[in-house]
């Protein structure tokens, strides 16, 4: 049975640094930094019998914006709509029904996001950044 959940207890915290310190957009992650960003975020563990196989987590003010990040379901249950049941939860979760604008960056998976209403930025122009 899948399901996902937002309590922070479940999440497996080694689980999710093992897969993050290894993909491009997490490369290096140490377990410490990765439990500040959970500590620091609404997080989602999504569960095949009890079992974590993926997780995302939202940086939001509640009202105005919110950001995804680290969204990943294991490489061995991609194929099964497992992504599509994690995003779903993350848009109908009750505490982020307020959020007018939510945004990401994706290198690979626009199809999965599309399915949800995100559009690529029309003016991404206007949008910076400062890396340290």
């Amino acid at each position: 049975m899948i399901s996902v959940s937002t309590d922070k207890t479940k999440l497996d915290v080694p689980f999710i640094q093992n897969f993050l310190k290894d993909i491009y957009w997490a490369a290096g992650r140490t377990i410490d930094e990765v439990q500040t960003t959970i500590d620091s975020s609404v997080c989602f563990g999504i569960y095949l019998d009890e079992v974590q196989i993926g997780f995302a987590r939202v940086i939001t003010d509640y009202v105005v914006f919110a950001y995804l990040m680290d969204v990943f379901i294991t490489e061995e249950h991609r194929g099964n709509g497992y992504s599509s049941v994690l995003i779903s939860a993350m848009m109908n979760e009750p505490v982020l029904k307020e959020v007018k604008i939510w945004r990401l960056a994706t290198s690979d998976a626009h199809f999965l996001y599309e399915k949800f209403g995100f559009t690529v930025l029309a003016n991404p122009e206007k949008m910076m950044e400062k890396k340290v």
